[in-house]
């Protein structure tokens, strides 16, 4: 079995991040979300992989390699635009072969790996099988509906009135037979080719597909809420370790990583919470759900449940929550503006002012 990744998107709901750095390279836990798929797919045994990579092709191929330092073998497959998953497996026909294959899309993030899916699929081998999971706003993925005894009978990309709440999660496995099928298919309405109607032209030739309905976690990094929900669940595992320095008026409190090269001075780290080599934090509070990678500088502030990218330094500006910040930010206070107030007020009125 091979696996097929696909790194090309443009990263539109993470930007101004993405304007400058492929989505698929933010960090998560100070280790790129692409890392996790890469490192899963190895755990199921597949060591060969085609990386599917766009217009930040130079980056991915720079981060990850020629593959070993995952245990992988891999072939970098370029995609001139992204038109659609389909359109990813059409490119990637002849490097496929008649192999069967997973396709991982690089900004999902699943705990628990694909291990047993892989070994399910092999045991079985259906023509195809797809991950669902309950969703909260299904008009925002591809979703499937199924018939009374569980099986698949129609997906839709993205529906206005979704058919049930069912959404396919980023993983899906296939045998040849989808060749097949996504040629067979004409882009839709977003002038992609969907695989939601690959598949269902599948379903349409009555091929065998099945369905996996995920319980565990299961996050599309998209959108900057995304992937601050999944640093909080990656940072929740962690097991404290303290490696670079922390003075004596310094405090760190549970789960807490200080990785060598770091420096923690008069400042106070509540975990779970890791602080990237080479980054000082000084006479500062970093709270819970925080990342600070590598050569940052925290200086007089606080950050709380927020991401903070390489080389970057917040310097006297308060409290900060919620927040992904960029490689070589800046973030100081602004200078003071003089300000007034102007009111036209009613009799016997009450008003509050913050100062």
């Amino acid at each position: 079995m091979k696996a097929l990744v696909l790194s090309g998107g443009a990263g539109t709901r993470l930007r101004p991040i993405t304007h400058t750095s492929a989505k698929q390279l933010v960090p998560v836990a100070n280790k790129a979300v692409l890392f996790y798929g890469l490192e899963s797919i190895a755990e199921a045994g597949i060591t060969e992989v085609g990386l599917v990579v766009g217009d930040t092709a130079a980056e991915i191929q720079d981060a990850v390699g020629d593959g070993s330092k995952f245990g992988l073998q891999i072939t970098y497959i370029p995609q001139e635009r992204p038109l659609g998953l389909a359109h990813a497996v059409l490119i990637a026909r002849d490097w496929l072969g008649d192999d069967d294959f997973v396709m991982y899309l690089g900004d999902n993030f699943i705990v628990g790996g694909i291990r047993d899916l892989v070994r399910e699929f092999t045991r079985n081998r259906p023509d195809a099988q797809i991950l669902l999971t309950h969703v909260a706003d299904p008009r925002a993925f591809g979703v499937a509906e199924l018939d009374d005894a569980g099986q698949v009978v129609g997906l839709e990309e993205k529906p206005e009135h979704p058919k049930s709440d069912l959404a396919l999660v980023g993983v899906y496995l296939f045998t040849p037979a989808i060749h097949e099928a996504v040629r067979a298919i004409k882009p839709s309405w977003r002038g992609e080719l969907e695989i939601t109607h690959a598949i269902q032209h599948l379903i349409d030739a009555r091929a065998d597909v099945r369905c996996t309905v995920i319980e565990g976690y299961w996050k599309d990094t998209g959108n900057v809420d995304d992937m601050l929900e999944v640093n909080r669940t990656v940072l929740e595992g962690l097991d404290r370790r303290i490696d670079g320095q922390v003075d004596e008026l310094s405090e760190t409190v549970g789960r807490v990583v200080v990785e060598e090269g770091a420096r923690i001075v008069n400042s106070r780290i509540v975990g779970p919470a890791v602080i990237g080599s080479g980054t000082v934090v000084d006479n500062s509070y970093i709270g819970p759900f925080t990342s600070v990678a590598e050569n940052c500088r925290i200086t007089d502030s606080e950050l709380e449940f927020s991401i903070v990218l390489r080389d970057s330094s917040i310097a006297g500006v308060g409290r900060i929550e919620s927040s992904l910040i960029g490689r070589h930010a800046e973030v100081t206070p602004a200078d003071h503006v003089p300000s007034a107030h102007r009111f036209v007020l009613g009799d016997h009125s009450k008003v509050q002012i913050h100062p």
